[in-house]
């Protein structure tokens, strides 16, 4: 991991790093913000499938809300990444959290007044998809605006620590609250007190993070590296967007990894986000708090993983595609294992292991890519690494919806078998085994490449 150049008397390159880091009042402003909204995040994760198992009792029916989100991210994703290449990332994230605050306090207004139906949750899944295509692009995009060059993987390890520092906090919170409300509580679905509650701390975090976000001073970039320029407003929106595509087509190494994210999370969302709030409920005693704590022991492992990527030395180029692959696999044989587990500790330990995997890999991946792409494309480009990660998940929930209830013990060793083996073979490519920085030509940017810079002062 790069870092400031120190003077002798620092303690370490890495701790000066961190303190230059949060003395730049926008990447402060957009840490903190973020981390609220992180946590409130945590407690709609677990109030939502749990509602619509507490109302219906079906997983299919939960494989069908999470679809609903799924499908309209998966569709706007890419318009998310255009506009955020054409305008202000500041200016998509605000417009963003605002709506999404409204959503889901609507959400906690029906819980707790009893009001709620299952079509009014279809109805809001599907919104509350369309803001999140357009946030999460953004969000990816304004760290390199923020930071210079050398600081941007620790920039990133710390927004995917502080996420992963919240997924292991909030569950457990949300998961308490819920229990600690469960049973009869005078509204129309016993024990849905709690998850109204719930909504409602995540609508308040969308709000805090709205106001740091207005306070972010957004300022114009060089001219180099502005998004696109004045000739990209000119540009169609489907124009910015198929070149975006074309970018990955013609890079052979993106291609390879494109692929392997979305057949890998089609294998691996369904049974995570669909299979174990099902295996708390039916499997294990503590119910709703088995839920948490196995959600969170994940996020202290990612952390752990995002932690690890900061400290230890990048891997050279040469072997740093087999060394991601193995612990990428790493993941498959965790969705495996959590078919065999019985008890709730066993659980928490194996998607532990899981979280370190993924929070290792996701810090090398996105930094390389974000080093390899022109600030033209960025916001493009994170579009589509979302939409491949996110892409075939409506499917990936819809199918485990109706498979889990058949035989989850299966459904979880089939997935991670197959993911496994699906990596082992996707490292035969030379281009994946390979990382190089430098991308093919004319492959990731319309314009040259230049270091990402600093926002200026001056609000826009």
């Amino acid at each position: 991991m790069s870092a400031l150049e120190t003077s002798p008397n620092s303690a370490s390159p890495q701790a000066a790093g961190i303190k230059a880091l949060f003395g730049r009042r926008n990447f402060r402003l957009l840490w903190i913000g973020e981390a609220i909204s992180l946590i409130g995040d945590q407690f709609y994760l677990i109030a939502l499938p749990w509602l619509v198992l507490q109302l219906t009792g079906d997983a299919l029916a939960m494989g069908v809300v999470l679809a609903l989100a799924g499908v309209s991210r998966a569709v706007f994703m890419l318009v998310g990444g255009a506009l955020t290449d054409r305008f202000s990332p500041r200016t998509v994230m605000l417009a963003s959290n605002l709506a999404r605050m409204v959503l889901v306090a609507l959400l906690a207004l029906l819980v707790l007044t009893g009001g709620i139906q299952m079509w009014m949750i279809y109805l809001l899944a599907l919104a509350f998809g369309l803001m999140d295509a357009f946030f999460f692009p953004a969000q990816s995009a304004i760290v390199p605006r923020l930071v210079e060059a050398d600081q941007l993987q620790p920039a990133n390890a710390i927004m995917q620590g502080t996420a992963q520092l919240s997924l292991f906090i909030g569950p457990v919170l949300a998961g308490y609250l819920i229990a600690v409300f469960a049973g009869p509580a005078g509204s129309a679905a016993p024990g849905t007190e709690g998850i109204g509650i719930a909504f409602l701390v995540d609508a308040l975090t969308f709000l805090a993070s709205a106001v740091t976000l207005y306070f972010l001073q957004d300022g114009s970039l060089p001219a180099a590296a502005q998004p696109d320029g004045a000739a990209a407003k000119e540009e169609s929106l489907l124009g910015s967007i198929g070149a975006g595509l074309r970018a990955v087509w013609r890079d052979p190494a993106l291609r390879a990894f494109f692929l392997l994210i979305a057949i890998s999370n089609f294998l691996v969302n369904g049974p995570l986000f669909i299979g174990i709030p099902v295996l708390a409920d039916t499997r294990f005693p503590e119910g709703a708090a088995a839920f948490g704590i196995i959600m969170s022991a994940f996020g202290a492992g990612s952390l752990l993983g995002t932690i690890l990527a900061g400290v230890l030395p990048r891997p050279r180029s040469s072997i740093m595609g087999i060394v991601l692959g193995v612990i990428w696999s790493g993941l498959g044989l965790g969705v495996l294992a959590l078919g065999l587990t019985g008890t709730t500790l066993l659980a928490a330990a194996t998607v532990l292991t899981m979280g370190i995997a993924q929070g290792y890999v996701v810090i090398l991946f996105v930094t390389w890519l974000q080093q390899r792409t022109g600030a033209d494309m960025l916001g493009r480009m994170m579009s589509l690494l979302m939409f491949a990660s996110v892409g075939l998940q409506p499917l990936s929930t819809l199918l485990t919806g109706a498979l889990v209830g058949l035989n989850s013990q299966v459904l979880f060793m089939a997935s991670g078998a197959l993911m496994a083996a699906i990596v082992f073979l996707f490292m035969l490519d030379p281009e994946v085994r390979s990382m190089e920085l430098q991308p093919a030509p004319e492959a990731v940017s319309t314009q040259p490449a230049s270091p990402p810079r600093t926002l200026g002062e001056a609000r826009r």
